[in-house]
């Protein structure tokens, strides 16, 4: 298993792999050709960012037999998705803030990450891991009272869309299996979800092979995987939430009102 990493060191954007406490500096880019440098850094005196920079952000919705069994939802035929935008990407430890022109409630939803490490189109589930760089922690939050306002169109990209509101990371691990993690997230300390990444109903690889005939995944692109049963409304002023997922790593950010 190799970690991944993007951070800020002296003014300046780098990425590299992380070992227990350091990072091993690359240069080139992550996707294609990276190589070390021979510069190692130590984690405490660097910034931590996004791993990546997606150009796109699709998260799915109604991906876990769970939690479609408590809905009372019907199992979807293919995955249904939406687009979140680039500008929800906060880092590891950032500090979210709901906007001031929204005074309603907002959830937290933990999920798995998929990083899409070449271009990808058209391809099938068999070959899909071949264009998987990794996978990574998400926390992809929702202004909930905006999702059903209006009775007649259901603002999933209004909702989902808001600044800060996708924060991923710490790292990308490349070299695991998806299908044996779980995902856990924690609120202001108690555990709120635990769920298996066995229980979705489209795996890693089916969800990369039917996205990417719709359209093409690029370097950097996310996938968010969708989530499970525990779904919750962050209610404190100051809200600190944890998503982890042992073999991949914690993403923890704080969520103001």
């Amino acid at each position: 298993m190799t970690s991944w990493v993007r951070f800020r060191h002296q003014g300046k954007t780098g990425f590299g792999t992380l070992t227990q406490s350091d990072i091993i500096v690359h240069d080139g880019e992550m996707f294609d050709g990276a190589k070390p440098n021979g510069r190692q850094l130590a984690l405490s005196d660097v910034e931590l960012l996004a791993p990546t920079e997606p150009t796109k952000i699709v998260a799915l919705w109604n991906n876990f037999h769970a939690l479609a069994a408590k809905l009372n939802q019907p199992e979807p035929p293919e995955p249904l998705y939406l687009l979140k935008a680039t500008t929800t990407v906060a880092a590891p430890g950032a500090v979210i803030r709901r906007p001031a022109s929204y005074d309603g409630k907002t959830t937290y939803e933990g999920e798995l990450g998929i990083v899409i490490g070449k271009t990808c189109s058209a391809v099938s589930p068999d070959e899909a891991d071949e264009f998987i760089f990794g996978y990574t922690c998400v926390n992809d939050i929702t202004a909930n009272d905006i999702l059903t306002r209006d009775p007649t169109f259901a603002q999933w990209a209004r909702s989902k869309g808001i600044d800060g509101y996708g924060p991923f990371g710490p790292v990308i691990v490349a070299g695991i299996d998806p299908a044996k993690l779980v995902v856990r997230t924690i609120l202001n300390g108690v555990e709120r979800q635990n769920y298996p990444i066995a229980d979705m109903i489209f795996s890693a690889q089916q969800l990369v092979s039917q996205i990417s005939h719709d359209m093409t995944l690029l370097p950097g692109d996310l996938i968010a995987c969708g989530t499970s049963v525990g779904v919750g409304v962050m209610k404190q002023p100051v809200n600190t939430i944890t998503v982890a997922i042992d073999g991949i790593g914690e993403l923890t950010n704080e969520f103001r009102q």
